[in-house]
């Protein structure tokens, strides 16, 4: 640790290795980055903070390339340059890991990395590579896997692996963790301090505070695209760095327990063999959720997540018995039908971007994907009701406070943090009688996250039976009733949440808990109860 000391002690006296000064950038009538100005030293790991849409991905998409700037001035190293793409980027050292992926489906790991490296390498060689680098900072990934198999999770490591090969000196990380397990996180952020003792210099931005205050040096606050101010993250309490990006304190969680209801969901010994080569099976789960609670299920990314959802989803089917949906054996039913079943399921998917909504439509008509059949009306006779849909639109967008140009921005105009307001205002809009929601608060600013948990509180108190997946423990502790744990395609035993902790049910996702049955004992609501 001691040249990370010395290194750290000179490092004001530094030439910035990367200025920014009034750096603009408009969308017709919107400013993303209005005179934005930083700086970061060598060696720096400097936070940029700020609710959705403050223009925090557009400024780093000015730096890497990917956007030119209306107005301003980009200095490396004491020298003002123009960066016209990310191959101009990544010439002066500049990587990127960005928020939302840029990875092709239907190629592999290894494919989809050798597109972005600069200069021919062997995929034998560029393979063995991608495996030393994963092993060493503790994200593995095999490099012959189909992206299109991966889950969330396992292709932001794809990402981050994909940039630290490229050896950076200038490396940006837009919500690196977001879907990152807590071991994973400190992997990384063992990493990125070793990166930054040996002189690279890291622009970190997330709104997990609590990883800000840990990692970073210095942070730059945006609101409304303009900087509002600076400070250092350790001399801050959590809650003042949240004023500082939102501008009011967060909001204190109600929780309003009702009486239980029916059981809306029992999944019964589901087992779903997995078509992927590198997938989990899922087998023998089971579980119910009750009108009135959520069920949270944790576990680390790849672990058959991806299964589960899609075997409750509908997208794929099992034998009837197996999923109990709504009164009725809905196992062999599709997506269309299980969303018709009484008054219905809705469903968020993790990928936001391609399941959540159909990146190049307007927001108009990413509402009709799975609202067509609601009682709102916005089919007659199979005729769409263009008026109707529109105002059911702009009721999500004002509810939810998304900010947009309007219903009739495309929805991949939006900061992911505002489309994700917007795929769960839609489904909630909907009344469900059944919500299953995977990662509702992924990229979501703290005000925002706070705000969406809230909602799904108020479901579950008029009655919603909610399945949350998350791989934010916090999240889980914080909204659901009960937890339980996916690992290996193995459930374990559902625990009410006042009976457990965060550090046991760390040990159940490593797999150590008793699933012999994927059942433990019952309270006299049928509520499976924590028998350590």
């Amino acid at each position: 640790m001691q040249p990370f000391i010395l290194f750290c002690a000179t490092q004001s006296h530094m030439t910035a290795r990367l200025k920014l000064t009034g750096m603009t950038k408009a969308y017709g009538r919107m400013r993303a980055n209005d005179a934005v100005s930083l700086e970061v030293k060598p060696g720096e790991i400097h936070a940029v903070l700020g609710e959705n849409g403050a223009g925090k991905s557009t400024l780093m998409k000015m730096i890497y390339g990917v956007t030119a700037p209306d107005h301003g001035v980009i200095e490396w190293n004491g020298q003002a340059v123009t960066i016209k793409s990310p191959k101009d980027a990544r010439a002066l050292g500049i990587g990127m890991v960005f928020q939302h992926f840029s990875l092709f489906e239907t190629l592999t790991v290894v494919e989809n990395i050798a597109l972005a490296m600069d200069g021919h390498i062997p995929m034998d060689e560029l393979s063995k590579r991608i495996v030393e680098v994963s092993e060493q900072y503790g994200l593995p990934i095999a490099p012959q896997r189909l992206v299109h198999h991966l889950s969330v999770g396992e292709r932001q490591r794809v990402e981050i692996v994909r940039c630290l090969l490229q050896k950076p000196k200038l490396l940006i990380m837009d919500e690196p963790t977001s879907v990152l397990t807590p071991q994973a996180v400190e992997t990384l952020f063992h990493t990125l301090r070793q990166l930054a003792a040996e002189g690279c210099s890291i622009v970190y931005i997330s709104h997990k505070l609590d990883e800000i205050q840990s990692l970073c040096d210095r942070a730059t606050v945006l609101r409304h695209g303009q900087v509002t101010g600076e400070c250092s993250p350790k001399n801050e309490t959590v809650e003042h760095l949240a004023q500082m990006m939102i501008g009011q304190t967060l909001p204190q969680f109600e929780h309003r327990h009702g009486p239980l209801g029916e059981v809306r969901l029992q999944v019964n010994q589901l087992s779903v063999q997995t078509d992927d080569p590198f997938g989990v099976s899922l087998a023998d789960v089971s579980f119910s959720v009750h009108s009135g609670e959520i069920l949270g299920i944790a576990g680390i990314s790849g672990n058959g997540q991806a299964e589960l959802l899609a075997a409750l989803s509908g997208e794929r089917t099992s034998a009837p018995s197996m999923v109990h949906m709504l009164g009725q054996d809905a196992g062999h039913l599709r997506p269309m039908h299980r969303r018709q079943l009484g008054l219905g399921l809705c469903f968020v998917p993790e990928e936001r971007l391609g399941k959540g909504a159909v990146p190049a439509m307007s927001l108009v008509d990413n509402t009709l994907l799975t609202a067509y059949s609601s009682e709102e009306g916005m089919l007659n006779k199979g005729m769409m009701q263009k008026q109707v849909i529109r105002d059911f639109a702009k009721r999500c967008i004002s509810r939810f406070k998304v900010k947009c140009d309007g219903p009739d921005a495309v929805a991949s105009s939006l900061s992911g943090g505002n489309l994700q307001k917007f795929i769960m205002g839609r489904e909630i809009m909907l009344a469900p009688a059944l919500m299953v929601v995977a990662q509702p608060t992924w990229g979501v600013d703290v005000g925002a996250a706070a705000f969406l948990r809230q909602q799904l509180l108020d479901l579950a108190a008029q009655g919603v039976a909610i399945v949350l997946l998350s791989e934010e423990l916090e999240e889980i502790f914080q909204v659901a009733d009960r937890i339980a744990v996916l690992a290996q395609g193995r459930l374990s035993p559902a625990v009410m949440i006042d009976s457990t902790t965060p550090d046991q049910i760390g040990v159940w996702m490593s797999g150590l808990f008793d699933a012999g049955t994927s059942r433990a004992p019952s309270d006299s609501q049928g509520h499976q109860v924590n028998v350590a």
